[in-house]
């Protein structure tokens, strides 16, 4: 039996640069299993892209909305992606600012 894969869009706003905010995300789905990557935005908010079980993604959703010790979340839209938006991605890492 193949487990349902989900790919989610994340845009996080809040006080969520300068506060380990990415490389926490990339240790939390590391841990979790879930594929993708994250990155600051110039405008300040980051995003994200989080590919794998859909337990898993929901997990990464979850902690997305807290972030780490400094991070203020004050927002986190999550949007569904179609197999025609993304590619199948190896693993979760840390892109540079866009």
């Amino acid at each position: 039996m193949m487990i349902a894969e989900l790919t989610r869009h994340l845009l996080i706003e809040g006080r969520v640069q300068g506060v380990y905010y990415r490389a926490s995300m990339v240790e939390q789905a590391t841990r979790l299993g879930v594929r993708g990557w994250v990155r600051n935005l110039r405008d300040g908010p980051v995003e994200a892209v989080v590919q794998g079980p859909a337990d898993a993604v929901q997990a990464v959703i979850d902690w997305a909305q807290r972030g780490p010790a400094q991070a203020r979340v004050t927002r986190v839209a999550v949007a569904d992606m179609a197999a025609a938006e993304f590619e199948a991605f190896e693993g979760f890492v840390q892109r540079g600012t866009a």
